[in-house]
Formats: C-alpha cells, structure tokens, sequence
C-alpha cells in the first residue's frame, strides 16, 4: 500500500468513528437549512430569487468550509501534539502526499454533503430549483475545498491546543458566515459591509454556488467566483506552507 492511499485510508477510518465530527459535518449544517428553509418558506429574496434557492447553496458552502477548516485544523494540531507528523517526517513521505490525502477526503466530504443537502432541498415543500448550470458547482466545490484546507492548515500550524483551534476556527467561520450572506442575502447589508465580504473566501464560494444552483448568475459570475477561490487558495497555502511544523519540539 502506498503512503497516499494508507494515509487516505487512516484518514478516512478516522472520520467515521468520530460521532461528534460526522455531527458537525453533516448533521449541523443540515439542520440549518431545514430551519432557514421553514423560517423563509415561499418567500423572496431581492431580485426574484426564491429564497430556498439561495438558502441552499449559502448553507451548502458554509458547511464545506467549515468542515475543511476543522478536520484539517484539529488533525494537524492533534498529529503534531502526538509526534504523528514526526514519525511521518522520519519516512520517504513527502509533505504533498500528506496534503493529498486530506484533500481527497474533504473533497469526499464534500460532495457527500452537496448530494445530501441538495436531496433535502428539493423535497417539495422546500421547493428548491435548480436553475443554473449545476455541473459548474463541480470546479466551485474542488476550488473552495482547496481554498478552505489551505486556511485549515494555517489554523492548524498555529494552534497547539483543541481549544485554540476551536477558538481561531470559530472567530474566522462564524462572523464570515454571516458578512458572506451564507444565512440572509448580503444586498440586506450596508455597502461598505458588502465590500468587506468581497475579501472573504466564502463570499466567493457562496456566490458561486448560488449562480450554478440557483440560476441567479450565468457561466462569466461563476468564472469570477473561481478565480477569487483560485487566489485564496494560493495565498493561504503559502502561508500554510511557511508555517508549517512537524513537531511541537523546537
């Protein structure tokens, strides 16, 4: 077995014995949009949009990317403390095949998430349409999984304890929740908070989605979208790279 596919594989076994990480992967977020989707039944959003079509893809990135952020943040942390990376360091594995795998996890993830999310947002009371080119959530979903991991090993390079990568993770997910329009349209916000959100990975994720899903965008929107998940991805993987650690020990 090579170390991909072993590394892969431990990674995969240790996502689904952990009850509380499947929780907060697929059952929180989904939980989200069942109530979003009650509070906002039949009703508009600005511009016509049906507001489901718009819960939907909002929900469906904030959950990607909040599941990338935190399983590659607590696993890196975690492997650090327990000399895992050290033991992985000491053998012909290099960095990007470690990197490799969480990545084809957390895509895994993620496209188990989209299915999910999607199947319940076109039961017919909630009514979701999709509108758009759905097949462009594909390159969306890779492209965010990428941008969000890269921020997740930041978190998880700088932070030693599980509490520390709870608290950073919290302060940079749940505030980018809200300014990225992921629970409400963001056209409800001031403009100058509008602008803020443009400098926010999620906003790009998020806007996306809600072109391909939703139908509010066409192929150019959702072309822009990709690029701006395509800078965010490069920036935070040098950052990652240039902080990351093997060991805790100096």
């Amino acid at each position: 077995m090579s170390a991909y596919s072993a590394l892969t594989r431990a990674t995969y076994v240790a996502s689904v014995r952990d009850k509380t990480t499947l929780f907060f992967t697929f059952a929180f977020p989904l939980a989200f949009l069942v109530l979003f989707g009650l509070i906002f039944h039949d009703q508009e959003v600005v511009g016509g949009l049906s507001s489901i079509n718009y819960i939907a893809p909002g929900v469906l990135s904030w959950g990607v990317g909040n599941a990338a952020v935190f399983s590659v943040g607590f696993a890196l942390m975690q492997w650090r403390r327990d000399d895992l990376l050290r033991l992985i360091w000491r053998t012909p594995t290099p960095l990007r095949t470690l990197l490799a795998s969480r990545w084809t996890v957390a895509l895994a993830v993620a496209g188990v998430q989209t299915v999910l999310f999607t199947a319940v947002a076109l039961l017919p009371f909630f009514g979701l349409r999709l509108d758009g080119p759905f097949w462009a959530a594909l390159p969306l979903l890779a492209l965010g999984v990428t941008a969000f991991l890269a921020m997740g090993m930041v978190v998880g390079s700088v932070a030693d304890t599980p509490e520390a990568v709870a608290a950073i993770a919290n302060i940079v997910m749940v505030p980018m929740a809200f300014l990225s329009g992921s629970f409400f349209p963001d056209d409800l916000m001031p403009g100058w908070l509008r602008t803020v959100a443009k400098v926010l990975p999620l906003h790009y994720l998020n806007d996306g989605l809600t072109d391909a899903m939703g139908g509010r965008g066409d192929l150019r929107d959702i072309a822009v979208d990709c690029v701006g998940l395509v800078v965010f991805a490069l920036v935070f993987g040098l950052v990652a790279i240039r902080n990351f650690r093997w060991s805790n020990r100096p």
